[in-house]
């Protein structure tokens, strides 16, 4: 099979779009319809999540069928009904009795200040999403739950760049396979992971195109609560998955390490002002030890971090990667 470059590359696993270009928002759907065991590490002060509690390794359900990322703040989780309504047509779901309940937990991104405020991803996108999943390509930028995102935040929008939805894959020995997908909405600017210099994030001037380092600001005491009256509208999702089998503990626990990927590419990362959720899925193919993943999943996590600043397009409103000045 062709390596896609992508989390499609783990067997089992679709991605799917939904996009709306003229309020700038959407939503991307991870199906895993044979059922995978997820973890999950909330990072973020300011998240917006459903569903995430069956991930839980305390938890009775063991598998998940689909993860949701979505723009619209917590008015886009509404669209897990799509996806639910979507997997459960096609019987697919944990067995409850006379019916099956897919298990899809969600999480999303604000991006209310580019677009329209009003129109949010629904349950009729997240339905549209989910039916046109698929193990091939994956389309990156500005595009699904990555459409309105930004990134650079110290001024709120008026000193941004455009964020912006993207992935990436590594192989192990042993036939392993690692994928991640990520939203990009950073606070802080996105970095090079190889060489760390700035890709996007706070402009010099509202009206320029030159980054300048919103942590070298920090340090000199620049406060962000100065500017603005949005503070948390801040989050980068991220989707990995691999083939290795592994337990609810050991998935938690590789959604905790590969945030390592985060801290390379997002300048400051993990701020109170971000909301910022990895998800793991481990569709259980192939022996491996979880820390022979983890080093694959941070640098798969770093790529697509990188990726989504790269293919993002700022429509005319933001400058994005291509606009910017270096």
């Amino acid at each position: 099979m062709k390596e896609k470059g992508a989390i499609t590359d783990v067997k089992g696993i679709k991605v799917g779009h939904a996009t709306d270009l003229d309020a700038l928002t959407g939503c991307t759907v991870i199906l895993c319809e044979e059922g995978a065991v997820g973890g999950v590490e909330v990072r973020g002060s300011a998240s917006g999540t459903r569903g995430i509690d069956a991930l839980s390794p305390f938890h009775i359900v063991q598998k998940v069928h689909g993860i949701l990322l979505t723009g619209g703040s917590s008015f886009g989780l509404d669209a897990a009904g799509g996806v639910m309504e979507y997997l459960e047509e096609r019987g697919i779901g944990f067995e409850a009795g006379a019916v099956k309940v897919p298990i899809v937990a969600a999480a999303v991104i604000f991006d209310l200040g580019l677009g329209d405020p009003k129109r949010r991803p629904d349950r009729r996108m997240g339905y549209e999403a989910s039916k046109g999943a698929s193990d091939g390509e994956v389309a990156e930028g500005s595009v699904g739950a990555g459409t309105g995102a930004t990134v650079g935040k110290l001024y709120e929008l008026q000193r941004a760049s455009k964020g912006g939805l993207g992935t990436a894959s590594r192989r192990g020995p042993g036939g392993l396979v690692v994928g991640a997908l990520a939203v990009v909405n950073s606070f802080g600017d996105v970095l090079d992971p190889v060489t760390g210099s700035l890709l996007a994030g706070l402009r010099d001037s509202p009206s320029g195109r030159r980054l300048t380092s919103t942590m070298e600001l920090l340090r000199k005491g620049i406060r962000k609560e100065r500017f603005g009256t949005l503070p948390l509208q801040n989050t980068t999702l991220v989707v990995m998955a691999t083939n290795a089998s592994l337990t609810k503990t050991e998935t938690t626990k590789l959604a905790q390490m590969a945030s390592g990927g985060l801290f390379r590419t997002l300048s400051p990362y993990g701020s109170l002002f971000d909301g910022d959720v990895i998800f793991a899925l481990s569709t259980g193919e192939v022996d491996a030890d979880l820390h022979n993943i983890a080093p694959l999943a941070q640098e798969a996590v770093a790529e697509a971090v990188k990726r989504a600043v790269v293919k993002a397009d700022g429509f005319g409103l933001l400058p994005a990667y291509r606009d910017l000045e270096r």
